[in-house]
């Protein structure tokens, strides 16, 4: 009887280890599918989309929404166009895609669709010829890759289709204020930043250019966490000072 316990007790931890392991397993399963097919967080390390999004803002981007392309899951799969789209990029929307110039996941708006026309004079949007609708709505500071304070206008900005958003700019007259017409390709998106002039964006060609609609990962839904320098979010004692949390749990659109 004596003898017969010990061996019991293994068994049972054998046992417990087993499920142990089975829920582990199983855990990192959904959580895998969750994030492949539903909803995948990001996080945001530059200005180009301020002050929609700023550095240190966490996000999830839906998966299903635009269906799924080859850059969609872990590991790119060899193919091009989407699987199961539900439908398709509207201006106005925010969305994440894999630049591949740079090998890099971007997030930028969507301003041009197929066969839009696309130009940049005096600092203003021109969308197949007409002068997007902009209003100023203040003022306010951006931070130069110096670590300075740069004075920046702030703007609501009307797309065609009626989506109004936030743009900011430092002057109407910078590098990317005056272009030559794009003419977005069969299949492809024009995509900026609203931090108009600190933005690499499909305005320049040779870093981003033209998006193929089989380059998109998903479509920015919502902050769900934000903190000011980019600290790492683990770094729990930086939380009192830093967390912004009137900017938590909100959508990215107004």
């Amino acid at each position: 009887m004596s003898q017969s316990m010990p061996k019991a007790e293994k068994k049972a931890q054998k046992s417990e280890l087993r499920e142990t392991i089975v829920v582990i397993v199983e855990a990192l399963i959904i959580a895998l599918l969750f994030r492949t097919f539903l909803y995948q967080p990001f996080s945001i390390p530059t200005a180009s989309m301020q002050s929609t999004l700023m550095i240190g803002d966490y996000f999830i981007s839906s998966k299903f929404t635009w269906g799924y392309g080859k850059y969609s899951f872990p590991l790119p799969l060899p193919f091009n166009g989407r699987l199961l789209m539900l439908s398709e990029p509207q201006r106005g929307d925010v969305a994440v895609f894999r630049n591949e110039i740079t090998d890099e996941d971007y997030i930028k708006r969507v301003i041009g669709l197929p066969g839009d026309r696309i130009q940049m004079k005096a600092g203003r949007l021109y969308i197949n010829g007409t002068m997007v609708e902009r209003e100023q709505i203040g003022t306010g500071e951006d931070v130069d890759s110096d670590r300075r304070a740069v004075p920046v206008t702030i703007y609501t900005e009307t797309l065609p289709n009626g989506v109004t958003h936030t743009i900011q700019e430092v002057s109407d007259s910078q590098p990317l204020d005056d272009t030559a017409e794009y003419v977005v390709p069969a299949g492809h998106y024009f995509m900026m930043g609203d931090n108009r002039d600190r933005s690499a964006d499909s305005r320049v060609l040779s870093q981003v250019g033209y998006v193929a609609l089989g380059n998109l990962i998903g479509k920015a839904e919502a902050r769900f966490f934000s903190i000011n320098n980019n600290i790492p979010p683990w770094q729990l004692w930086e939380w009192p000072a830093n967390v912004r949390w009137d900017r938590m749990f909100q959508s990215v659109y107004p």
